[in-house]
């Protein structure tokens, strides 16, 4: 049975009785709304049907439940028109395949609009078809349509590079090198687990020792190999090995990649010393598979513990000796990446991070003497952001090289001179940054990349530019307000751009890839059907942060049975881990921020000081100092939003989050309990000593000092004045679960009140699954609601 709630008013304060049905019923409305809320936009699905030479594009536009229409656009004017009459098609196909074919969903795999007026080529049913407009006729047709289908990406690329020489993402003559995409990674609601290295420069990273390693010169003559821990060299043609060395140890031995240089003359071979590894133990009470509970043992390597270090050393083989000897510029390295032999061996190169992330050098060992020089240095007295920044690429036959550096307190991208070991020229600078290198022609000395900080916009969009090689030329290829994706016809002349808002649905538009300039808007979303349901588009706001100078960008999300009249209490949807930008930018009809709205709140999501992606000094707020969050930007703005929308309540504010977000959330209960009353803080690293290591060395630095425990939420414990849940996944793979353990025995033994909710046989984000979900929606309600159950 279910019974209304009770209030009672004691001291004018109310106090609920809720009954937890009112909350499931309104998750279930809420996730109902959310699984039909995306058929209410008219999407527009564009197969674009490119002819090389032609003076129109066709396209095929796909509208829901299943209609779609063909349209041409002349590239000259930007004229649109139906390819052709669709009924007399339709009619004229049905007669020709003897069987139904409606104008309004044309079966048209391949569409050709050739030279010859009036006739259209194309594949339906299986076949290759002429239509003559003339006498509304379809016939078989032997030549099958010249056109093709948009190419991804992908396949973009190859075909730029058969028409252009090859641009490359690669580091030249590093076959072991991955590609090198400048923050190629998506932002995420949590950050992945990771080992003690990015995933860019673990994958080229030196490797462990092999058994019998070896590898011949490039002349044939020699075998280098690696055995009972040291180097030596075999002659191919047969006789007893030539020991280069006899100081490897089990503690610190030789190892591969045994790098010849290409006249057979040097060879680099690497010494790792490789501590092992801390580990954690995590009782699994309740596994699926058995009645008694298992023991989980994870490698796991926390602040400050000892890592694996890899570094390079030349021998010469004429002489049989070692001739690298002072490694001082390499001493300590967090990683060594991008290393490879210049074509006239004259120098093996290599990047250099310094554990602490203040140091990034690329080095240069000189093959005649051994010795040890800087090509290029970036220092940074807070960090460098390698983890999302860095971008490499060597142009080989000018012995130059293209680095992303903030050395003017923006990301961008520099031309070195790598024989010299100077700056040629900066190739892109500004207030804004470079988010990712898309395309790089050596041929043409030209980049295509993905910007964001474009004037006149939300800081954050994401834009895309063409810029030679010494800086000019720079030439926007979208510049509508809203972030972007683009691909490029098969010939590179064209380019089909699609944009959107969280208040505006994606627009496409069809512009020329040699400057940019829009030819002609193709298709708009429409989400007017979606509005008269009551849900709204989240508002879009900017306040002034902390400082009263510098653009604090948010949105709002109000549910979808809205009343302007009433009060709502606030909730701030929250993540500032330093690694990206958290607000969504591009549309979407629904999210986990709208169910939580659903519930009766006015729910934000706000961008503070110390996350990416604008200048080095918004980012370098978290330095050592992850428990400021950007709450004090935060606050500013939601107060500022406040100023001018009664309808939201600052009495009833509360925040919830999860990984770092659960850090966060955390963190605004202790340190700003008069303004954030009621939180549900997620499998949080609630104390940066406790948490993986490459992440937190990564804001927190290295050696790990006072900061890291001046921001503990364990150490604040004694603040905590508000409502708090603590939810935790058993079985945490990606943050030690012990770090919420220790802010539950810290909260213990100051005697506060708060819940705590481990959920059995879950991993990391563990308020995400299912019962996670209800409890965390059950907690807020009955604290933040004026009756302690749902707005109606």
């Amino acid at each position: 049975m279910k019974f209304p709630a009770l209030i009672l008013y004691l001291t004018g304060l109310p106090v609920a009785v809720v009954p937890a049905q009112d909350v499931r019923a309104e998750m279930e409305r809420a996730a109902s709304f959310g699984r039909d809320a995306a058929s209410h936009v008219l999407h527009n699905d564009i197969q674009p049907y490119w002819v090389a030479g032609a003076s129109q594009l066709v396209y095929r536009v796909k509208r829901p439940p299943n209609e779609h229409r063909f349209v041409q656009v002349d590239l000259k004017s930007g004229a649109k028109s139906p390819a052709f009459d669709h009924e007399a098609l339709a009619k004229a196909l049905a007669k020709a395949a003897t069987q139904d074919v409606r104008a309004d969903s044309l079966p048209l795999e391949q569409v050709e609009i050739t030279a010859n007026p009036g006739i259209v080529r194309f594949k339906a049913l299986g076949k290759t078809w002429r239509y003559e407009a003339s006498n509304t006729t379809v016939v078989p047709d032997d030549a099958p349509p010249q056109s093709a289908r948009l190419l991804s990406p992908a396949e973009a690329v190859l075909a730029s590079r058969s028409n252009s020489g090859p641009p490359s993402l690669t580091l030249e003559n590093d076959p072991a090198a991955p590609d090198t995409p400048l923050a190629s990674r998506v932002a995420t609601d949590t950050p992945s687990s990771a080992p003690n290295t990015s995933k860019q420069e673990s994958a080229d990273q030196p490797q462990a020792k092999k058994p019998d390693e070896q590898s011949p010169s490039p002349d044939g003559q020699w075998r280098a190999v690696i055995r009972d821990l040291n180097p030596a060299l075999e002659p191919i043609a047969g006789g007893e090995p030539i020991p280069l060395a006899t100081d490897g140890t089990k503690e610190e031995p030789y190892t591969g990649p045994l790098q010849w240089s290409p006249d057979s003359k040097k060879l680099i071979i690497w010494r790792t010393r490789d501590p092992e590894t801390r580990q954690i133990h995590i009782v699994q009470s309740s596994p699926p598979d058995q009645l008694q509970p298992k023991l989980l043992t994870l490698n796991y390597a926390k602040p400050g513990d000892p890592i694996r270090q890899t570094k390079p050393y030349l021998f010469d083989i004429a002489s049989r000796r070692k001739l690298t000897t002072d490694t001082a510029l390499f001493d300590n390295p967090w990683s060594i990446q991008s290393h490879f032999w210049v074509e006239d061996s004259s120098e093996f190169t290599f990047v250099y991070n310094q554990r602490g992330h203040q140091v990034m050098r690329i080095l240069g060992i000189r093959a005649d003497s051994g010795a040890v020089r800087t090509i290029v240095e970036d220092s940074n007295k807070t960090f460098i952001n390698y983890s999302d920044k860095f971008y490499l690429h060597r142009i080989a036959a000018t012995r130059e090289l293209v680095w992303a550096s903030e050395r003017d307190g923006y990301n961008h991208l520099y031309l070195i001179d790598e024989a010299a070991g100077k700056i040629k020229n900066p190739i892109t600078k500004g207030d804004w940054n470079v988010r990712k290198v898309v395309e790089i022609d050596d041929q043409k000395r030209q980049l295509l990349l993905e910007v964001c900080g474009m004037p006149d916009q939300d800081p954050y969009h994401e834009h895309f530019a063409r810029v030679n090689f010494d800086g000019s030329g720079f030439t926007r290829l979208t510049t509508s307000d809203g972030t972007h994706k683009i691909e490029f016809s098969p010939d590179r002349q064209w380019i089909i751009a699609t944009w959107s808002r969280v208040d505006q649905p994606p627009v496409v538009e069809l512009r020329r890839a040699d400057n940019g300039q829009l030819v002609a808007e193709l298709e708009r979303d429409d989400d007017s059907a979606l509005q008269k349901t009551g849900w709204s588009r989240p508002e879009r706001f900017v306040a002034k942060g902390r400082d009263g100078k510098t653009d604090i960008y948010g949105i709002i999300i109000r549910p979808t049975r809205f009343d302007p009249n009433r009060k709502y209490p606030v909730v701030e949807d929250i993540y500032a881990g330093p690694q990206d930008h958290f607000v969504p930018k591009k549309y979407f009809a629904w999210s986990n921020k709208n169910a939580m709205a659903e519930l009766g709140f006015i729910v934000v999501s706000i961008d503070g000081m110390g996350t990416n992606w604008r200048s080095k000094a918004f980012h370098d707020v978290c330095w050592k100092n992850l428990a400021d969050s950007g709450f004090p930007d935060r606050i500013a703005w939601i107060k500022a939003a406040a100023a001018t929308r009664p309808w939201m309540d600052l009495t009833r504010i509360g925040i919830y989050g999860g990984s770092a977000g659960g850090q966060s959330t955390l963190a605004g209960l202790l340190h700003h309990g008069d303004f954030y009353q009621v939180g549900v803080a997620d499998c949080g690293c609630h104390d940066n000593r406790m948490d993986k290591i490459w992440w937190n060395e990564a804001w927190m630095g290295w050696p790990v000092d006072e900061s890291y425990a001046r921001n503990s939420n364990a150490t604040h414990a004694e603040k905590l004045t508000g409502k708090l849940m603590l939810v935790v996944g058993e079985i945490d793979h990606n943050v030690d679960p012990a770090s919420t353990a220790q802010v539950v025995a810290a909260l213990q033994k100051a005697g506060k009140n708060f819940d705590y909710l481990p959920i059995m046989n879950s991993n990391h984000g563990a308020a995400e699954s299912p019962y996670g979900k209800y409890r965390r929606a059950d907690f807020l309600v009955r604290h933040l609601s004026a009756n302690g159950t749902p707005a109606p």
